[in-house]
């Protein structure tokens, strides 16, 4: 909104300094503001339009402004474009050597002006002949505003100094923080596999000499899984710290919805009873969408192993128009080894990853008894 009423300013700005420009100019000659000049109207009409116009593209060209004025001021004792022109003049000429030529052009010609208007008698003499008043029209029509265009310019390049200092920093400061994430990341990945890698990797080679020298072909079997869900989680810990060594975000294959019925049939392998219920039209939906699902699905599982045991537990992914509903309902459990321990943090992770999704989440005890886990994941 405020580029659009900028632009909007721009382009209404040099016709608005245009029409004032001749405006001024007739009331000049009309001896209101200046001078009162006895050439016919139509005459003084073109000189003032010639004014207007030079004004309104005085900021792509600053000479016919300037040539204009010159004229318009040296015949008719015409101020207004004179002034506009020294104001130009200030804020676009660069050169030293071109602000001191045209100082001196205009001081001659406002010499010259003094002096025609000298040798004109009458009125014009008394106003602009006179050696006080040429000296003080020049230095209103042509020291002030110029004075004024170069104050403008200074301060245009201070402004743009500053903004790009402030630019600058806010480059490097950007660039720090991304050294600072960077290392946090790779610090983390190191605690990660000093210390989870570490005893998940324990666990594999205890559980595959456990099934080694199992007793029976029911510890093997547990045995094997437990051993064989470990390597999976190493894996996942491989990507993981690959992701965080990383300095590119983007992450590699993350698990979908195709990838649910692997995750289900983990936990039915350990003695829980997990039942799949899917309804309403099944989709492709975004990627974003079928992770954060899946996720929803796995730290709900999570739960249920933790907290509940054997107790068993309905998940429902249900397709809706514009949303992913997904539902997980464990029964009250009815034999467990007591909980184990959590961070607390799952839930919570787990509701902002809904939430950046534009989702919801809700999880609770049910009144039946067990507990649930409902999350509502926009699909449009």
């Amino acid at each position: 909104m405020i580029d659009q009423a900028s632009r909007i300013a721009e382009r209404i700005m040099p016709w608005t300094l245009g029409v004032t420009v001749f405006l001024l100019s007739m009331a000049s000659t009309a001896g209101s503001m200046g001078v009162k000049s006895a050439l016919p109207m139509p005459v003084l009409t073109a000189v003032a339009a010639c004014c207007g116009f030079a004004a309104i593209f005085a900021r792509r060209r600053l000479w016919p402004l300037v040539v204009v004025g010159a004229v318009a001021h040296t015949w008719l004792v015409m101020w207004p474009a004179a002034a506009v022109a020294s104001y130009y003049a200030g804020t676009q000429l660069r050169r030293r050597r071109d602000l001191w030529l045209y100082a001196g052009g205009t001081v001659v010609l406002y010499a010259l002006g003094g002096l025609i208007s000298y040798r004109s008698g009458g009125y014009r003499a008394l106003v602009a002949g006179t050696l006080a008043n040429v000296l003080l029209m020049g230095g209103a029509m042509l020291g002030l505003p110029l004075v004024a265009g170069l104050w403008v310019r200074a301060r245009r390049q201070v402004l743009d100094a500053m903004r790009d200092q402030a630019e600058q920093l806010l480059r490097e400061q950007v660039l720090r923080a991304d050294q600072a994430c960077d290392q946090e990341r790779a610090r983390i990945a190191r605690e990660m596999h000093d210390v989870v890698a570490h005893r998940v990797s324990l666990m594999v080679l205890h559980a595959g000499a456990l099934e080694v020298n199992a007793p029976d072909a029911r510890t093997a079997e547990a045995a094997a899984l437990i051993s064989c869900m470990g390597r999976e989680a190493l894996t996942n810990l491989r990507e993981v710290l690959g992701v965080l060594r990383s300095p590119d975000p983007e992450r590699g294959p993350q698990p979908t919805l195709a990838d649910l019925d692997r995750l289900l049939d983990q936990s039915r392998a350990l003695g829980i009873v997990v039942n799949r219920h899917d309804e309403g039209e099944a989709r492709p939906l975004s990627p974003t969408a079928e992770r954060t699902a899946y996720r929803v699905v796995q730290e709900a599982l999570t739960n249920v192993h933790k907290h509940a045991g054997n107790a068993e537990t309905d998940v429902y992914v249900r397709y809706w128009p514009i949303e992913l509903e997904v539902l997980i309902r464990n029964q009250p459990p009815t034999a467990t080894d007591g909980d184990l321990p959590g961070s607390g943090w799952g839930l919570v992770g787990l509701r902002e990853r809904v939430e950046l999704v534009g989702g919801r989440l809700e999880a609770g005890p049910r009144y039946e008894g067990g507990f649930q886990v409902r999350a509502e994941i926009p699909t449009v």
